[in-house]
């Protein structure tokens, strides 16, 4: 089986607004946790666009309590 992002990884979900909340220790800007921020460039492209995936989840939860 092969990889089908191996040739075409995506994109780091950074935006360059680097800070991390304190109340649930996700990035502002990105909504990965200081491991996942570390770890990004050791995981498989398959691995990254997994969390790219759940990031989007994340940012909706994370606002939902926001509001």
């Amino acid at each position: 089986m092969t990889d089908t992002f191996a040739n075409n990884p995506p994109a780091s979900p950074c935006i360059g607004v680097c800070a991390i909340d304190e109340s649930n220790g996700f990035c502002l800007g990105c909504y990965r946790s200081l491991d996942e921020i570390k770890g990004w460039w050791d995981m498989t492209a398959a691995q990254q666009a997994a969390l790219v995936n759940e990031l989007a989840d994340r940012q909706t939860q994370l606002a939902s309590f926001d509001d």
